[in-house]
């Protein structure tokens, strides 16, 4: 039986960063569960969707970004006991633990859109939150040039939902600029009334909507989809947008089958693991922690949050009796583009309050400098700093 004073389960942004902080912080004996032999930095999906990048920009070895001094375990957890706390692997192997943390993020729940994943297949549909549809969705949305269009943003808990706007709003500029767009039929379908729910970034992001002829469905969600088809429930009505020439359409997403069915897991849904929002420890299991998507912390996920949730979570696994643990303010970030290169920045706390990072200007307001810092920068900051616990 293995044993480590800190098993972090997912070496994704989450595990491998808070991994790192860790160590620089003073502790050893850190392990990371994580099967995966290539690191992706997943925002940038979005950005293979909408022709801006490659998965080669994204894409690195595993090896390279796991941090030196920490046990790299290449397996997948099936199964948790947080009382011990220990966990089983796929490969068979009981690993105890003084400290565990949750950090798988989420999975495609699959089953709540009958269809979906048919209609990958069958090429006509595609998503960028998935590894292996991205590269596919740009060469399908380039070429378009008239036909029905749907677009989706996923209902929460997702991994930085708001982003599957990008595709959206790429694509529109690539169509206006060729001369299409009014030949095209673009629908949208949002899980709320507003695009994200954040006044300021709404009003920017309903007039670019506007501007490009999108029509919405709000409130609604995509519930099944057939042959070149989707239907989509809007509060107690149905709507079927048949013919269909593309569909962007996001799947729901879950906690891991092992997390919702253990003893991790609160209330939702989703299965989410169920921590005190504030000082990411488990209600019921003291030794137990969780932070990024699949941690029910009341926010909307996104990889921009956990740079807070890191600094937040490592001092307090490290603290002793008597420390005070420290305390996440709900900080997130949404990122959008309205158009191939303008980019809005929102940055809100768990309240929705603006906490925009640095106060001028005013990231709100669509700009050039705020896409390229989000496509180029950003990037090269994840690979050298976050996943290194320097930010």
């Amino acid at each position: 039986m293995d044993h480590h004073k800190v098993l972090i389960v997912g070496g994704g942004n989450a595990g491998i960063s808070l991994a790192a902080r860790l160590l620089r912080d003073g502790a050893d004996d850190v392990a990371i569960v994580e099967s995966e032999s290539v690191h992706r930095y997943r925002p940038m999906l979005n950005y293979v969707g909408g022709g801006e990048a490659t998965m080669a920009d994204l894409e690195r070895p595993a090896a390279t970004v796991m941090p030196k001094d920490a046990t790299w375990i290449r397996d997948r957890v099936v199964s948790c006991d947080p009382a011990a706390p220990s966990v089983i692997t796929r490969g068979g192997r009981t690993i105890t633990c003084t400290t565990l943390v949750v950090a798988t993020g989420l999975e495609e729940d699959w089953a709540a859109t009958p269809g979906l994943r048919e209609a990958y297949a069958a090429g006509w549909a595609g998503s960028t939150f998935l590894v292996e549809s991205a590269p596919k969705v740009w060469p399908a949305l380039r070429d378009l040039t008239s036909g029905r269009v749907v677009f989706s943003m996923p209902p929460e808990p997702a991994p930085c939902a708001a982003t599957a706007l990008k595709p959206l709003f790429m694509a529109c500029d690539h169509w206006q600029r060729a001369g299409v767009l009014q030949d095209l039929d673009v629908h949208l379908v949002l899980p709320g009334p507003t695009p994200i729910g954040v006044a300021e970034g709404d009003a920017v992001l309903e007039d670019a909507l506007t501007a490009y002829g999108v029509r919405v469905l709000r409130d609604a969600r995509v519930t099944a989809v057939g042959e070149r088809q989707v239907t989509v429930r809007s509060g107690s009505s149905t709507v079927v947008l048949d013919d269909l020439a593309y569909a962007h359409v996001i799947p729901s997403y879950r906690a891991p089958q092992w997390v919702a069915e253990s003893d991790l897991a609160g209330s939702t849904e989703a299965g989410l693991v169920d921590v005190d929002p504030q000082t990411l420890r488990h209600r019921r299991h003291g030794a137990v922690w969780s932070l990024g998507d699949v941690a029910d912390l009341g926010i909307k996920p996104s990889g921009g949050a956990l740079r807070k949730q890191v600094a937040v979570l490592s001092p307090n696994i490290l603290a002793t009796d008597g420390d005070r643990l420290q305390h996440y303010d709900g900080y997130t970030v949404m990122p959008i583009t309205v158009a191939r290169h303008q980019l809005l920045l929102v940055e809100v706390d768990r309240e929705g309050r603006p906490a925009p990072t640095i106060p001028v200007p005013d990231l709100v307001r669509p700009r050039r400098l705020t896409w390229a810092v989000d496509r180029y920068a950003l990037p090269q900051v994840y690979f050298r700093r976050i996943l290194r616990g320097r930010v």
